[in-house]
C-alpha cells in the first residue's frame, strides 16, 4: 500500500454517493472519528473534540465515534446523523497524519454504514495532518511549557 504524500492528500475519500453543491446544512452530518482506545477517559477527547465542533460551527448534526476497541463505532454514528435527518455524512479522522487507518479501514468502516442507507452520499475526509493552524497550536504548546519570561534568565 502507497501512503499519498501528506502535502498531496486528496480533499477527499469517496465512500458512497456525491454529495451535491446545493447541499442543505440540515442534511449534513459529521462523523468525527479517533482511534478508540481500552481506556474510557482516552475515549472522552472525541466526544469533547465533537460537542465544540457542533457549538462553534454551523454544522448541526454532529457525532463522535472511534474507529475501533470503543463505541459509538462509525456505523452507530452514521446511523445517529441519518436519524436526524442527514442524507450526506463528512467523515473527519482525527488523526495526525495520513495511514492506514485513514486510507483503508475509516473508509471501509464507512462504506459498510453507508451501505445501510443507500439514499445517503458519504465522503472521508483527510486527517489534521499538516496545516498553519497546528504549528500555532504546537507554538501556543510550547510557550506554555516553557517558564514565563520573568523567570528567564541570560547567561
Amino acid at each position: 500500500m502507497q501512503v499519498p504524500s501528506i502535502l498531496n492528500l486528496p480533499d477527499q475519500i469517496q465512500v458512497q454517493g456525491i454529495i451535491p453543491e446545493d447541499y442543505n446544512l440540515d442534511q449534513l452530518g459529521i462523523v468525527i472519528v479517533d482511534h478508540g482506545s481500552r481506556r474510557d477517559e482516552s475515549n472522552q477527547y472525541v466526544k469533547q473534540i465533537a460537542q465544540m465542533f457542533r457549538q462553534q460551527t454551523d454544522f448541526k448534526i454532529v457525532e463522535a465515534a472511534h474507529m475501533e476497541l470503543a463505541t459509538p463505532d462509525i456505523d452507530t454514528a452514521y446511523q445517529s446523523c441519518v436519524a436526524q435527518g442527514a442524507r450526506y455524512i463528512v467523515v473527519h479522522p482525527y488523526f495526525l497524519a495520513p495511514g492506514r487507518h485513514w486510507q483503508e479501514d475509516i473508509p471501509e468502516l464507512a462504506r459498510m454504514a453507508s451501505e445501510k442507507h443507500p439514499n445517503t452520499a458519504c465522503v472521508v475526509t483527510p486527517p489534521l495532518g499538516i496545516h498553519e493552524a497546528m504549528i500555532q497550536i504546537m507554538s501556543t504548546r510550547v510557550q506554555n511549557a516553557l517558564p514565563s519570561t520573568s523567570e528567564r534568565t541570560n547567561g
